[in-house]
């Protein structure tokens, strides 16, 4: 924890860099007259002033917008009321963003305050100890760092924002108030929203931004670094990867196919070799010597051809590139003293690392459509005399010992079923990827909803299938546990796996790694945030425990969310509590959401995040005295408060009146009709809402949006106060304060909670048909707080983190009004008659949507 004198400082200059400068351009944007409404940004000050204090009076949000109305603007009638209301929202997203901004371009005075953490400061360390060198140089021989940027719903910025928020972080810097001034007026000017939702490949388009834009040049500094002041001479091996699913995650969503995936592939293809020849551009006026001639207008021509004009039949052209570079390279140090000679360096590391794909491109499909796709080849196309009738009715036993693993060449007819034909295309576009941009572009088959090691094994017969040969299948096949029941599963359904002669010649072929995805949305959803959070760990410890009895190097891939209902938060810190019983030297993770743009947004953030990650991967070599485990006790004490938070949470599911008071009480089901997203917010999506079809991320941000984050808390307060009662609090404190796995779980609970805020609805106390439901969850967020502040010895929520709660508490203050805008809006929906006044109260329900989750950052 830092020292009481580092925190004062940083808030000093949180002050004086974020809140002072927010005020002094936040006056300068509300002047600028856009939407024709003169008084606009002048009346909307009165208007947050008047939500803050009639929220903290409790008053229902109808009450606050009429009295606000009335005394501000007596004249006009309810369409301009609604009109006005609009104008607010426009200004607010935009407040957002300029918040956002300055906070960005403040980033290297607060950010890097503490270099711990940092690169910088693991060169410190290596420095003043050659034993700490040592052991950071062998871990760095094993471990990497696998970032995926997934295309789930909640990235609400468009590319042109982005691009504007970009610009404003740069003029932020220096404060120059000319080019800001331009900035804020074009922001004011710029959509925020998409008139229809975005195909796949959009939100593919519009995350290889990052990829470009970010992590191109974050992850390349990051890795250079490392091989220079760590010697790593092993050229095989990468510290730091891409993955990406936008084109490839199909799992619910039937907007994606074969098409789409190979679209995405040759985009990613295209770009990263733009972002050579950019490279290129600047290597070439540097590099004027004699001797170079041919190799530079060799690698001109294959860059600019690949990057512009590209082949309708390309090639993997990794080798050749680092063969010409290489060349250069030693032209430069045996004929011009090695003058320039890192700058064709660079580019030789970058081409290692993005080769011609850029980053991975995952394919993921629920198991449930495999099993039918398995029955259709086994039924109509491939006869095999080992699959029988009724195989998918069989005894896990009998199917391990009926499948055989034939190679054969079977073609999908063009009348088969959508999801069967794009299944068995795939499988086949796969191996056309991986020939054309190399085998890391495409080798990874994620097995959502895995149950039972047959999922995998299934379909693994698939690609024998479809022209694939056993000895060069360079697949990694890879099950996505979730639910609580398949976490308490999956070591034994990995032994199976272990076990197959098949599949255990296949892991030899694969250099014996197994990658294992754990899903901590569903599992919140499932069993409650202290539930998920201790499954998922159990599981690890499980899995870890089964790899090594077989010999298997395992890596734990997270399926991580922004907020921690959906295992967000200070990620980081989880990774640097994991003890030796949890394989660690691989860390992969989604990242998703507004978590791409607030914590991967410039290069400056990615850095420092990216390099907190490969820290939180190094602690065992950092601190090799450190034993963070989890003994006997602790274990049957945290396993104890998860059956009891448990318990609560399934009681609050199990209330007749959940699912109708999400649907009364939050905009899910106008998420649908947000525009953000080609994929359904649930599944099943033309049947009425059940909580088993509901998509976890529409689940969470549906809580969020009312300002509840239900999912991020619910059940804590209750395991607390059971344990307290029982004379164990004592232990509980013991085990808060030396299990850095424990105290994360519980902090990044108290950071959800700091996100809520029950005064908006305090009006449904009463209520005659919600008002107990409401007062249970209120009564479990007071009992959780109360129980935090005692066990963590605090007066208030992110007490240890001040300027993380200051930060929280300013946007919150900034969207308040947009929160009370939706509540009005909502309530308006239920008495309104008149379907035009229906429609707007929609759209203005969905409006508020955006700004809530951006200024969130990890909300949703």
């Amino acid at each position: 924890m830092p020292s009481v004198s580092k925190l004062n400082q940083r808030e000093i200059i949180f002050n004086q860099e974020v809140v002072s400068r927010f005020q002094l351009y936040d006056s300068l944007f509300l002047t600028l007259p856009f939407y024709q409404v003169k008084d606009t940004g002048i009346l909307l000050p009165f208007f947050s002033s008047h939500c803050d204090k009639e929220t903290a009076s409790q008053k229902a949000p109808a009450a606050i917008i009429e009295s606000f109305f009335k005394k501000y603007a007596p004249d006009i009638d309810h369409r301009e009321q609604i009109n006005r209301l609009f104008r607010f929202i426009q200004y607010i997203e935009r407040q957002v963003v300029l918040f956002d901004a300055i906070e960005d371009s403040s980033f290297d005075k607060l950010g890097n305050f503490d270099k711990s953490g940092t690169l910088q400061g693991l060169l410190q360390q290596a420095d003043a100890d050659d034993e700490v060198r040592k052991n950071i140089k062998e871990k760095l021989d094993t471990f990497s760092l696998r970032l995926v940027l997934t295309a789930h719903p909640t990235q609400f910025y468009p590319s042109p924002v982005l691009g504007i928020m970009t610009d404003l972080i740069e003029a932020l810097k220096t404060n120059d108030i000319n080019s800001i001034n331009v900035l804020l007026q074009q922001l004011g000017k710029t959509p925020f929203f998409n008139k229809k939702s975005p195909t796949p490949v959009d939100e593919a388009v519009s995350l290889i931004w990052f990829l470009e834009n970010v992590f191109y040049h974050a992850l390349s500094a990051i890795e250079a670094k490392l091989d220079d002041s760590f010697d790593i001479t092993d050229q095989s091996h990468q510290i730091l990867e891409l993955g990406f699913w936008p084109g490839g995650d199909r799992d619910g969503n039937p907007n994606v196919n074969c098409e789409t995936t190979k679209t995405v592939a040759a985009t990613l293809r295209q770009i990263i070799f733009r972002c050579y020849y950019r490279d290129y551009r600047v290597l070439k006026r540097r590099i004027t010597f004699r001797g170079v001639e041919e190799p530079m207008a060799a690698l001109e021509k294959l860059l600019y051809d690949n990057a512009f004009s590209p082949s309708d039949r390309p090639e993997n052209l990794q080798e050749e590139l680092l063969s010409l570079l290489q060349s250069i390279r030693q032209t430069l140090l045996n004929d011009h003293d090695g003058l320039s000679v890192d700058v064709v360096e660079d580019l030789i590391q970058k081409v290692r690392s993005f080769g011609c794909f850029f980053a991975t491109l995952d394919i993921r499909q629920d198991s449930r459509v495999l099993r039918n796709v398995f029955k259709f080849c086994t039924d109509k196309l491939h006869s095999d005399d080992s699959i029988e009738a009724g195989f998918l009715e069989l005894s896990e036993a009998d199917k391990l010992k009926k499948l055989v693993f034939n190679e054969a060449s079977v073609h999908c007819p063009e009348d088969a079923d959508p999801l069967i034909k794009d299944t068995l295309n795939t499988i086949r576009e796969m191996k056309t990827i991986q020939h054309t941009n190399g085998e890391r572009a495409c080798q990874r088959f994620i097995i959502s909803n895995c149950q039972e090691a047959s999922d995998i094994l299934q379909l693994m017969d698939l690609f024998l299938w479809s022209g694939w040969k056993k000895d060069e299948l360079t697949v990694d096949f890879m099950p996505l546990f979730e639910t609580v029941n398949d976490l308490a599963n999956a070591a034994e359904v990995m032994e199976r796996l272990y076990t197959h002669p098949f599949y255990k010649e296949h892991l030899v072929n694969r250099r014996n790694r197994q990658m294992i995805m754990l899903g901590f949305s569903d599992s919140t959803k499932d069993g409650g945030y202290l539930m998920a959070n201790w499954s998922i760990y159990k599981a690890k410890v499980e899995l870890t425990a089964m790899a090594r009895k077989h010999g298997i190097q395992l890596a734990f891939f997270d399926g991580r969310g922004g907020p921690p209902a959906r295992g967000g938060g200070k990620t980081h810190r989880f990774y640097a509590s994991m003890g030796n019983d949890i394989a660690n030297d691989h860390i992969q993770l989604t990242i998703q959401g507004q978590t791409v743009s607030s914590q991967y947004g410039s290069v400056d953030t990615a850095r420092f995040n990216t390099e907190q990650l490969i820290n939180a991967g190094l602690a065992s070599a950092l601190n090799p005295n450190r034993h963070d485990l989890l003994d006997d006790n602790h274990k049957q004490l945290i396993s104890e408060m998860a059956d009891e938070s448990y318990k609560a949470f399934l009681a609050l599911r199990e209330d007749p009146l959940f699912v109708s008071y999400l649907e009364d009480m939050s905009p899910i089901k106008l998420l649908s009709r947000v525009n953000i997203s080609s994929r359904p917010t649930k599944r099943n999506s033309d049947s009425k809402l059940k909580l088993e079809d509901l998509r976890a991320i529409s689940f969470v941000t549906a809580w969020g949006q009312m300002k509840q984050n239900i999912p991020g808390f619910y059940g804590v307060g209750t395991a607390l106060k059971k344990k307290k009662d029982d004379g164990s609090w004592d232990a509980v404190k013991e085990l808060y304060h030396s299990s850095g796995y424990f105290k994360t779980v519980l902090d990044n609970c108290m950071m959800s909670m700091s996100k809520s805020d029950f005064r908006v609805t305090a009006y449904l106390a009463e209520d005659k048909k919600y008002g107990e439901f409401w007062n249970k969850l209120h009564d479990e967020f007071e009992l959780t707080k109360n129980m935090l502040l005692e066990l963590t010895e605090t007066e208030t929520l992110m007490e240890e983190y001040p300027i993380e709660g200051k930060s929280i508490a300013l946007r919150e203050r900034i969207v308040l009004p947009l929160v009370i805008i939706q509540h009005y809006a909502l309530e308006k929906l239920k008495h309104t008659k008149d379907q035009e006044l229906a429609d707007i109260y929609n759209k203005l329900v969905i409006r508020t949507v955006y700004g809530i989750v951006n200024a969130g950052r990890n909300s949703a």
